[in-house]
């Protein structure tokens, strides 16, 4: 019996002594570390789930497509992009070249034969039209010295008259090298518009011409 403990005795202190030889630690609670793992041998099965939290994680290991974007928040700024195309910045969405949407509009109005606004988009009011000459000055409600203008006869697409031929000449009244006649035209808002024939002749009241008149974004 005791030859029987002794040669237990012996065996177990073999195995210590061998453990200890070739840095191995013993099963038991606690007692896995790097060391008695193989290199590769842990794959994502032996993972818990939910076990790999942020401080495990080295910095910048995690790339795009491995990211959650629902939870990113909006990119506070950003310069414009370069010449590869790349958005090195965002400049504001309802702006072109720094200007606002409204800067770049083109507003009109239709004047109808009696002088009167027929249709118009915003912001247009009759000062003088056909009353003290054959000219019509129309307000804008806007300095328009440094925007595009244009007016055009208009094809008679309402009323049905055939008048599809004519020409005419506009300019803002608050240029210097414009005078205008009328009381109150003589201000930065007002457009003067000189509808004529295609002879270059002022309209008779009998044989006006409806006309469309454009303004577009300033340029200041």
């Amino acid at each position: 019996m005791a030859s029987r403990r002794q040669s237990v005795a012996v065996v177990a202190a073999s195995v210590t002594l061998l453990a200890g030889a070739i840095g191995m630690s013993l099963p038991g609670k606690n007692s896995v570390t790097s060391n008695d793992i193989g290199k590769g041998e842990v794959g994502k099965s032996e993972l818990k789930a939910n076990s790999v939290g942020k401080s495990e994680l080295r910095t910048g290991s995690v790339q795009g497509p491995d990211v959650d974007e629902s939870t990113l928040g909006q990119v506070p700024n950003a310069l414009r992009s370069d010449t590869s195309g790349r958005a090195d910045s965002a400049a504001t969405a309802d702006a072109v070249g720094g200007k606002s949407a409204g800067a770049l509009d083109t507003r009109w109005a239709l004047i109808a034969e009696n002088g009167m606004i027929e249709r118009q988009t915003s912001g247009f009011t009759i000062v003088d039209c056909f009353t003290t000459n054959a000219n019509c000055y129309i307000s804008a409600g806007e300095d328009v010295t440094n925007n595009g203008l244009h007016a055009q006869i208009a094809v008679a697409n309402t009323d049905g008259t055939a008048i599809l031929t004519g020409e005419t000449g506009v300019a803002p009244c608050g240029a210097t090298f414009v005078a205008c006649a009328p009381a109150n035209t003589e201000n930065a808002n007002v457009i003067v518009v000189a509808p004529r024939d295609s002879n270059g002749d002022p309209f008779l009241a009998t044989n006006r011409a409806r006309f469309y008149v454009f303004v577009t974004g300033s340029e200041g």
